[in-house]
């Protein structure tokens, strides 16, 4: 949802044929980028099922929630962000068998910089999960909001 911070625009009144208009001119910044979200709610887990690239102030109250499963799809695996479930390569998500077997689970998923991710994001939605998030700019932006990766695990 984009908040009134994130629009910068202005508002003209034009006259065309005898009425008036009044027309927004809008430019997003990088954050309304990750107010792509559509949401709806998960009728098996009860969570809310976002689909779409979000900040990594939602990234991380999603990947606190319980019901979320969340995936590092960077190769090669550079650190985790707290709370990661599972580490698929982003050119294996399509037959990975860690994966969960109902499609309505929440997925949250992350690379370096958003690039793995929105490919592995792009496979998961084929393959039919329908509430999926992506970490807008990848773990990148993460440190860049003042959070901390875990090292691999072995």
């Amino acid at each position: 949802m984009l908040r009134a911070a994130d629009i910068v625009g202005c508002v003209k009144p034009l006259r065309h044929f005898g009425v008036i208009a009044v027309t927004l001119v809008s430019c997003v910044g990088a954050a309304g980028c990750a107010a792509e979200t559509q949401v709806g709610v998960s009728q098996s887990s009860g969570v809310a099922a976002e689909t779409g690239l979000v900040s990594p102030d939602v990234f991380a109250r999603r990947v606190a929630d319980p019901a979320v499963v969340t995936i590092n799809v960077h190769v090669p695996n550079e650190g985790d962000i707290a709370g990661t479930d599972l580490e698929v390569p982003f050119d294996q998500i399509s037959g990975s068998k860690k994966l969960p077997a109902d499609l309505k689970t929440p997925l949250a998923v992350y690379c370096r910089s958003g690039n793995m991710s929105a490919l592995a994001v792009k496979d998961l939605k084929a393959k039919g999960y329908t509430s999926v998030i992506e970490l807008a700019g990848g773990y990148d932006a993460w440190r860049r909001s003042g959070r901390g990766l875990e090292p691999p695990a072995p």
